[in-house]
Formats: structure tokens, C-alpha cells, sequence
């Protein structure tokens, strides 16, 4: 079963994770994947990043996953209460 478990947070940190990027193309901010190859490019790539792209990356993103994973928590919770 907690392999089941697992899977079904995985599944719904994935799902959050697609949502969320597709917010920041929204915002206008950059993704992981822009900063990733942005550095491939060029070390001085840190300082195009502006403030939104920053608090996006390291504090907003993180906690929309911690709670996509809370919610595959509840959501394997309420599947095998059933």
C-alpha cells in the first residue's frame, strides 16, 4: 500500500508541478527549467533574474508543491477510506 501511497502524491505533485509552471508563463516568471539553461548559457545568467523570478523559485513554487503533495496525501486518504 505505500507504494500505492506514493504514487498517488506523485502523481498529484506532478499535476500541481505542470499547473504551476503553466502560472508562471502566465506571470511571466521564470521556470527551473529557464534558470537550468540559462546557467548552461552563461554564469552571469543570476543577474538577469529579477525579485519575481527569485520569490517565484525559491519560496512560492516550492510551497504550491508542498501543497500539491498534502493534497495527494488527502487524496489517497479519502481512496482507501472508501
Amino acid at each position: 500500500m505505500n507504494v500505492i501511497r506514493l504514487y498517488c502524491i506523485g502523481v498529484t505533485v506532478l499535476i500541481v508541478a505542470i499547473l504551476a509552471n503553466g502560472m508562471a508563463s502566465k506571470i511571466q516568471c521564470k521556470t527551473w527549467y529557464d534558470l537550468i539553461q540559462g546557467l548552461t548559457h552563461s554564469n552571469s545568467y543570476w543577474n538577469s533574474l529579477e525579485l519575481k523570478d527569485i520569490l517565484w523559485l525559491f519560496f512560492a513554487y516550492p510551497i504550491i508543491l508542498g501543497i500539491g503533495s498534502t493534497l495527494g496525501q488527502l487524496i489517497y486518504q479519502k481512496l482507501t477510506s472508501l
